[in-house]
Parts: C-alpha cells; sequence; structure tokens
C-alpha cells in the first residue's frame, strides 16, 4: 500500500540528570548518531527541539505520563519519519545509533515499564506531532501492539495487516549505510 510512511517515537530516561559527568558519552555522539540516521536510507524527516539549533519542532514537546523528572526537565526522545520498516529498523539497530544503544547501560534506566519506542503509519502528507506520539506510545504502553501503535517485533502494514520486517534485508540496507558514510573518507 503506497501512501503512508513510518512514523518512530523514542523516549527513555536518565540514570541522573542529563548534565551529569554520566550521560557525556551521550551528549558527545549526540551529533554523529543524528547526521547518520539523517543520511540513513529511507530516512524522510525528524523534528528538532524549540531549545535548540536544528529542523524546527514539530509541536511543543511532551513527554509520556512515564516520565520521571530528574530536576531538568528533560529526557531523551525523537520522532522521526521512514521510508518503511527495514529503512528504520537498519538506521536504529545498525551503525553508530547501535553504538550509543550498547552504551546505554551507562546512563539510561533499565528497568521500565514502558516501550522504548513506537512505530505507526502516517499518510505522505501527515506530519505527527509530538501530542500524537505520546498517544501512540502509552497506546503501546497500555495495550500492547496493535496498527495503531506497534514495534519491529510486532509490527502492522499500513492497512492493518500482521508483518514480519525483513531483517535480511535490514541488514543489507545497514550495509549501504555503512559504505556510504565511509565514501567520503575513502575519497580523501
Amino acid at each position: 500500500m503506497t501512501g503512508y510512511r513510518l512514523a518512530l517515537y523514542t523516549f527513555g530516561q536518565f540514570r541522573t540528570r542529563a548534565d551529569h559527568p554520566d550521560v557525556d558519552i551521550f551528549h558527545a555522539e549526540e551529533p554523529r548518531v543524528w547526521a547518520a540516521m539523517e543520511r540513513a536510507e529511507g530516512f524522510i524527516a525528524r523534528s528538532g527541539y524549540d531549545d535548540e539549533p536544528g529542523p524546527d519542532s514539530w509541536g511543543e514537546q511532551v513527554y509520556p505520563r512515564y516520565w520521571q523528572d530528574n530536576g531538568d526537565g528533560w529526557a531523551p526522545s525523537i520522532i522521526s519519519i521512514w521510508q518503511d520498516l527495514e529503512t528504520a529498523m537498519a538506521a536504529v539497530y545498525r551503525g553508530p545509533h547501535a553504538e550509543i544503544l550498547r552504551e546505554g547501560p551507562k546512563f539510561m534506566q533499565e528497568d521500565t515499564d514502558y516501550p522504548a519506542y513506537v512505530l505507526w503509519w502516517v499518510p505522505d502528507t501527515h506530519q505527527p506531532d509530538w501530542e500524537e506520539a505520546v498517544e501512540r506510545f502509552e497506546l503501546l504502553g497500555d495495550t500492547g501492539p496493535s496498527p495503531e501503535a506497534f514495534s519491529f517485533k510486532a509490527a502492522f502494514d499500513p492497512a492493518g495487516k500482521p508483518v514480519t520486517a525483513n531483517s535480511d534485508l535490514a541488514r543489507q540496507i545497514a550495509e549501504r549505510n555503512r559504505l556510504r558514510a565511509e565514501a567520503p573518507k575513502a575519497v580523501q
């Protein structure tokens, strides 16, 4: 079914305040991770934040009810739009984003009663905002996977039928992303 794109919202909480030295690795790697994600095959767009340079924010940023303020009023979260399941999977679980995920236990809370992310399909003409993303996230946390809010492991197509993401294709896409990222280095 054409005419749809995949929305992805991620949410997490640091173990400490965002300005604590334990979180320095996250802040140091964040620009590299964003750059890799934005160059990745299938990436369409992402929301920015009102108080930071970069893309415009897709509405007023809100957090899910699971959020616990560490005293800094902040938590790592993002909304992005992707071509399909496999391109999003390739970018999330391979490359720089996967590297920072592996470091996560050093600075992110691990014992959570909510999902780390949510996926849902949006029409090509629709840009979700923070409020919609949080609603989908909470829906997944409350009721489990459905066509309105799902995960890579329990995914649905735009028509609402269960599908399995093609992990072999995602690996191929990730390899193309890696080669594309290394190409400028080889030219120099």
